[in-house]
């Protein structure tokens, strides 16, 4: 090491050491106070000490540093000081500094995932019934003090001297030819693209954590709905999550001759609950009766008023939490742009358009029709949810919750059995071993869904719910699902050359892998699902749901816009706009194939309210695992996806180039589904 340079090694591992203690700060968005011209001077003397060969790097960091200093961080002299002491200049101090991050990053990430892990306990997992006290703890956000504390304490500043930030053009342009190293300096530096202040964080996680909160205690008691004539439909004990559970009956009732009515009548709970015509004393309530088409509750004390728009103000929760956010983010407009060209690295408008080709193609059109031969009636809304095209879902869902319920009676089961069903999935036995070391499963209070480990000595947890009686197919369904997130969360960090690459571009990408998990499900549990899987037909099962959940994320992007435009609405002015939003792309896309016009049924979804804008990760995801199961046709699973998720968090198609050969694309979809219906 070069002794010139050794304060600047040591300091840094001061900063790095003292950081969490450092003092935060919650001062509005600043300007820069320090000038051009200064740091023009800054960089000169910088090019004289350490030598004009450095004068790129110098300039970029300096630059980077200025954007973000504020008055609170020091005088123009503390920033000359800083940047003289603090830039790197010999190659392999850089190479051990770039280390020492890395490392102190993913132990800081990993120990705030477990931390925020224990807080939200019991919300997330079912513990028994949930105290007041329950919710206050999970409102503590010991993170959202970590991005001022990494600026307060300068370390965020000695990342941005040393290594340079990029935009997402020049990662596009660019990234085919970086090196791994390159790729994980880029996310290295682009960890502070922006400066949020703690208070503003803070406000974020509890607008989700309440919104968490409410979503998954949004139970119905199906075994007490009555139909016109007053009798119940459901069994006594079933109780179902809105929409999840909701849904996931619906698609159970194709199975049965006389599941028609029964979807019927969730279709009409699904419809009061988005008006919020539906009575708040018939939610999570067991003790009350609701007759569904008259809208009247019944039982001792019974109370008729409906729910007051708390859907809807649990969203603007969300909203202006993340509004109050947008003038901290200097390079995007507002969350909405946050979310797709930041979190995504796609483009609003790329991923619209992927929906629309989909939902005004032929084969959309072509697909309606079948299913409408295939029910020998005219179809209604809820059709988006026909599952026929899987032959192999024919098996009765109570002969499907029995062969579920003799393997997994509690989570523990299940966790047992996760070595055999990688092994099934075409695993090495050494590598399934240690994929289920590093997963852990859980009972849901919620739907259920899966949490990665933020550093390698800890777990992911998988997160399914369990029925007193033993684990049933709707849980066992979705535990797939969650593993296919978990085996990616684990390889993604745990086999990659740098952890600053941890992960997949975006959720769509590990939504994908979920997806490719979950088509196998059946074929896990031994049933024959021979004709079930056949190419054609698994390019129709594709179609129809990625048709299906391309409208509702339509809807979630027009909502958000629609916000954007009325910061100041009423729940009730929410609601509406929601309402026409919905059926305003339902008679666009959706009434051409089903022949019902106006229908609210793409305002549904739970994910709308507490996981904002999540909802086009999903299509994007089916588009993507398409493409995945065609480039694996005649490859082993288990080892193309390590191979894949080893490629880590660069950008989404440069990660599709490398992974199948060919960018995200629709094409590959519609193609094989013309020509499923062809044959057909």
């Amino acid at each position: 090491m070069n002794p010139k340079h050794r304060l600047t090694s040591i300091s840094m591992m001061v900063l790095l050491a003292g950081f969490i203690i450092a003092g935060c700060s919650t001062e509005k968005h600043g300007e820069v106070m320090i000038s051009e011209s200064f740091a023009e001077q800054v960089v000169e003397t910088m090019e004289e000490k350490f030598g004009s060969e450095h004068g790129e790097r110098i300039s970029a960091g300096v630059a980077q540093v200025r954007s973000l200093w504020r008055k609170k961080d020091g005088s123009k002299d503390d920033f000359r000081k800083f940047c003289l002491n603090y830039f790197v200049a010999d190659a392999e101090e850089l190479d051990k500094t770039f280390q020492r991050f890395e490392h102190i990053f993913e132990q800081v990430n990993g120990i705030f995932t477990e931390l925020s892990r224990e807080l939200s306990w019991h919300i997330d997992v079912n513990t028994g019934p949930m105290f007041p006290v329950d919710n206050l703890i999970a409102n503590l956000s010991p993170a959202s003090h970590l991005d001022e504390d990494l600026f307060v304490s300068k370390i965020a500043f000695a990342v941005l001297l040393n290594f340079e930030r990029h935009t997402l053009q020049e990662m596009l342009e660019n990234g085919p030819e970086w090196t791994r190293r390159q790729w994980a300096e880029a996310r290295l530096a682009g960890m502070f693209e922006e400066r949020v202040p703690a208070e503003v964080s803070r406000k974020i996680h509890e607008a989700y954590v309440k919104g968490d909160s409410y979503i998954n205690n949004y139970n119905i008691y199906m075994g007490n709905l009555l139909d016109e004539d007053g009798e119940t439909l459901f069994p006594a004990d079933l109780k179902l999550i809105s929409h999840w559970g909701l849904r996931d009956e619906l698609k159970s009732q194709y199975k049965v001759e006389d599941g028609l009515p029964r979807q019927e009548m969730i279709y009409k709970v699904m419809k009061r609950i988005i008006t919020q015509e539906i009575p708040e004393d018939v939610i999570d309530n067991p003790d009350v009766q609701w007759a569904v088409y008259s809208n009247e509750v019944k039982g001792k004390n019974a109370d008729n008023s409906p729910e007051p728009n708390t859907r809807y103000q649990t969203l603007l929760n969300a909203f202006h939490a993340q509004q109050a956010a947008d003038p901290y983010y200097p390079t995007y407009e507002n969350y909405i742009d946050r979310s797709f060209n930041k979190y995504r690295e796609i483009p609003e408008d790329t991923v619209r358009n992927l929906f629309v080709t989909l939902l005004s193609s032929d084969e959309f059109k072509a697909a309606g029709e079948l299913v409408k031969k295939h029910l020998e009636r005219d179809l209604q809304p809820f059709d988006i949810w026909y599952t026929g095209f899987r032959t192999g879902m024919d098996y009765p869902e109570e002969k499907l919750d029995k062969i579920v319920q003799e393997k997994y009676q509690t989570v523990d089961d299940f966790e047992k059995d996760i070595p055999n069903i990688l092994v099934d999935l075409g695993f090495s036995y050494d590598t399934a071993e240690f994929l289920s070391s590093k997963i852990e499963v859980d009972p849901a209070r919620g739907a259920g869904h899966a949490m990665g480990a933020g550093r390698r000595s800890d777990k992911a947890h998988l997160r399914t719910r369990v029925p007193d009686e033993g684990m049933n197919y709707k849980g066992y369904n979705i535990a797939i699902h969650e593993l296919g997130h978990n085996v990616e969360q684990v390889f993604t960090l745990n086999r990659i050359d740098h952890t600053l690459l941890e992960g997949v571009p975006n959720t769509a990408f590990t939504e994908a892998f979920a997806f490719v998990f979950q088509a196998r499900d059946l074929d896990l549990l031994g049933l024959d699902e021979e004709e079930a899987n056949a190419k054609h037909m698994m390019a129709l099962t594709q179609l129809w749901s990625v048709c299906e959940i391309a409208g509702v994320s339509l809807v979630d992007m027009g909502v958000w816009n629609w916000m954007y435009d009325h910061p100041e609405a009423t729940p009730e002015e929410l609601k509406q706009a929601t309402i026409a939003i919905a059926k305003d792309i339902w008679n666009q896309y959706y009434a051409p194939v089903f022949g019902v016009k106006d229908s609210p049924i793409l305002g549904i979804y739970s994910h709308m309210i507490d996981y904002p804008l999540y909802l086009p990760n999903y299509p994007v995801g089916h588009i993507i695992q398409f493409q995945i199961e065609n480039y694996i046709e005649d490859k082993n699973l288990a080892e193309e996806m390590e191979r894949m998720c080893q490629l880590g968090s660069i950008t989404p198609n440069y990660w599709m180039q490398q992974a199948i050969g060919s960018p995200i694309s629709v094409k590959p979809l519609l193609k094989s589904a013309g020509k499923a219906l062809q044959e057909i």
